[in-house]
């Protein structure tokens, strides 16, 4: 849920989506972790309740990358690891892992010999940046740039490797990056600053 709240999964399912060597100078700790878990249970908990008033809780750059480093792995789908997002200002986010790009070619038909999926192999590193925008409960995620190994990559190659890493027997065509989604638990926005986001309930 929180992954997705964030922009993550837009950008694969990675949680996706949204990342690695961005976790803070000493590195992802348990203590982060645990301190992201208890911020989703009182989220999730505020949600249930009557409106009343307003809540606001903030999640940490450092707390996000350690929720997935610790906690998130078996939530990924097979072929994804070592997730990681950075927070930026204004919106930005930025969401990079590994990705088994051999497992997306075989699910689809060959384009041709310019196809630019046939000429990734294997385990590469994606990252995938962007703007979150919120409102009134709802979420967008403008992509801006996306690349495989710090090359380029165009749109519509980002979206078939979400599509292939994103899609469920509920929903079989997977996540669609333009696609608006509904905010969980009465969240309204979520305010985006340099290394953390505030969620507003």
């Amino acid at each position: 849920m929180f992954a997705r709240v964030l922009g993550f999964a837009t950008l694969a399912a990675f949680v996706a989506v949204i990342p690695a060597g961005v976790r803070g100078a000493s590195g992802p700790t348990q203590s982060d972790a645990l301190s992201l878990k208890q911020k989703i249970a009182g989220i999730a908990a505020f949600g249930e309740r009557p409106a009343t008033r307003t809540n606001r809780t903030t999640v940490t750059e450092n707390e996000v990358n350690a929720f997935l480093a610790f906690d998130g792995r078996e939530q990924l789908p097979v072929g994804v690891v070592d997730p990681a997002v950075t927070i930026g200002g204004t919106g930005h986010v930025s969401a990079h892992a590994i990705v088994d790009l051999d497992l997306v070619k075989k699910q689809r038909p060959s384009k041709g010999l310019l196809d630019p999926v046939n000429l990734m192999t294997g385990r590469l590193p994606i990252e995938a940046s962007g703007v979150l925008r919120t409102s009134n409960g709802v979420a967008r995620f403008e992509l801006e740039s996306a690349s495989v190994s710090s090359i380029r990559i165009p749109k519509v190659v980002l979206q078939e490797i979400v599509t292939y890493y994103s899609r469920t027997a509920a929903n079989p065509a997977g996540i669609g990056l333009d696609n608006p989604f509904m905010l969980p638990a009465r969240i309204r926005e979520i305010q985006v600053e340099v290394g953390r986001a505030i969620i507003v309930q």
